[in-house]
């Protein structure tokens, strides 16, 4: 047996160790990234350790340290009052927003995973006070991010254009942008319906709404004596019940709650606050206009933060997601043997050298798919297009179509929550069971990997064979 085979085969057995026996996936990883790094590769420790993630570890901690801080002095809480007003109750609209401002930041020049370190703490700050499901708040992020992702200034689409460009490809901007663009917001669309979003609309005051089913991942709602003694878990479409939530007849909208109700008791902007929110926009300022390292800035303003107000600060640390970043970094090392022993180029040339193009095609779609959920998106693409070249330059397939079927493959699936945008969902979510949070974006991320590269290659590949 091949060393890449068994390097494939461990993986297998640590997704299902992980899944049966609820063991951190990442711990296991680490382990099987030694036995095969040391067993089979032949590789030193420093040969094991070239593919851990350092940059990712420190935006893990950097970006949950500093949302941690603005929850603990209620900066989030003011933002979410105040995000509510500007949409004037339209709980329905909040995830629409959320989609619309990544997919804006990505646009113009951010990072994809900056964004989403960005807009992903806020945006599940408001899903855990109105009771909209995480999953489909994180997905509508990401997505967003990604549908972004490819206008002819962003990051993606520069790198890519300039494969395209290097390898003599036949190529058009415009249409890989508006190509991940219309995918993302199909996807994203098809979300909001299957994960409640259609039921996020203002209904009645705390005092007299009637309890409905929560969407997946949200919190089920509690009943009136519980309302009466703690925060309550909202019902879809409503924020947490209040001491000012009390019942003040029926046919009161979310908007009316929002600007008579909590009035008086909506967050004010204290100095702790004003220092955080403006944390938050040098965090922002710092990623897309000076191009600086996103983890290391949130870890440094974390650290003023903390210095000027440590009685708020003081259990930020322990708040920090660290299973989370010991699963995303224990499994990113572990892909980070594979590329380094070839496992990744081997199953990639293995499918270049098939003599059906359509068959490589759909292959190579599915292959970016299933390592961009693990691994560096820009990196796959990087790998996948050149691969593509030989069987495109034969006229057979059009260029324009593939270019667009891979950079989708390969960007869409970044819901997975071992991709970097995904962990950064799943550590950015409070009030969450994390196990669980974790499985479903996984299965919502596996589905992802299945479905979509076929129907890109369907709609984009196909249609110019011949």
């Amino acid at each position: 047996m091949s060393p890449e085979l068994i390097s494939i085969l461990v993986l297998a057995v640590v997704f299902v160790i992980a899944t049966t026996r609820s063991v951190n996936m990442g711990a296991l990883a680490f382990a099987a990234a030694f036995g095969v790094g040391e067993l089979v590769a032949d590789l030193d420790a420093d040969g094991i350790f070239a593919g851990f993630p350092g940059d990712l570890f420190v935006v893990l901690v950097g970006v949950t340290y500093l949302f941690a801080i603005a929850r603990a002095n209620g900066t989030t809480d003011w933002l979410v009052h105040a995000a509510i007003r500007l949409v004037r109750g339209r709980v329905v609209l909040i995830p629409w927003v959320m989609f619309f401002l990544t997919g804006a930041l990505t646009a113009i020049g951010a990072v994809s995973p900056a964004a989403v370190a960005i807009v992903a703490p806020i945006a599940l700050s408001f899903a855990s006070r109105y009771g909209i499901s995480p999953l489909l708040m994180g997905a509508m992020v990401v997505h967003g991010a990604q549908g972004g992702g490819f206008s002819p200034i962003s990051i993606y689409g520069t790198i890519v254009n300039g494969i395209v460009e290097r390898e003599n490809l036949p190529g058009n901007e415009l249409a890989l942008f508006l190509t991940s663009l219309i995918a993302n917001l199909v996807i994203a669309a098809v979300v909001f319906v299957l994960f409640g979003g259609l039921k996020l609309r203002p209904g009645p005051a705390a005092g007299s709404r009637t309890a409905g089913p929560a969407p997946v991942g949200a919190a089920a709602p509690r009943t009136d004596e519980q309302r009466t003694h703690s925060p309550a878990d909202p019902t879809p479409g409503h924020p947490k019940a209040t001491d000012a939530d009390t019942s003040t007849g029926t046919g009161t909208t979310l908007a009316d709650t929002d600007t008579d109700t909590d009035a008086d008791t909506a967050p004010t902007l204290t100095p702790a606050r004003t220092a955080t929110l403006a944390s938050l926009a040098a965090l922002v300022i710092a990623v897309l206009a000076l191009d600086l390292d996103a983890g290391l800035t949130a870890v440094t303003l974390a650290a003023l933060l903390s210095a000027l107000w440590p009685d708020d600060s003081r259990k930020a640390v322990t708040q920090i997601a660290w299973s989370t970043v010991l699963l995303i970094c224990g499994v990113l090392t572990y892909v980070g043997v594979l590329d380094e022993m070839g496992t990744i180029t081997w199953a990639g040339e293995g499918v270049g050298d098939i003599g059906i193009p359509l068959l490589a095609a759909v292959l190579l779609c599915y292959i970016g798919a299933v390592i961009s959920a693990f691994a560096s998106s820009v990196g796959i693409m990087g790998a996948l297009i050149p691969l593509a070249v030989p069987f495109l330059a034969q006229g057979e397939i059009g260029a324009v179509g593939m270019v667009a079927a891979l950079a989708v493959s390969a960007t869409v699936v970044d819901v997975s929550p071992f991709s970097t945008n995904g962990a950064l969902v799943l550590a950015a979510a409070p009030d969450v069971d994390r196990e669980r949070f974790f499985r479903q974006l996984m299965i919502y991320g596996g589905i992802v990997v299945a479905v979509v590269p076929a129907v890109v290659w369907l709609v984009l590949v196909v249609p110019g064979f011949g």
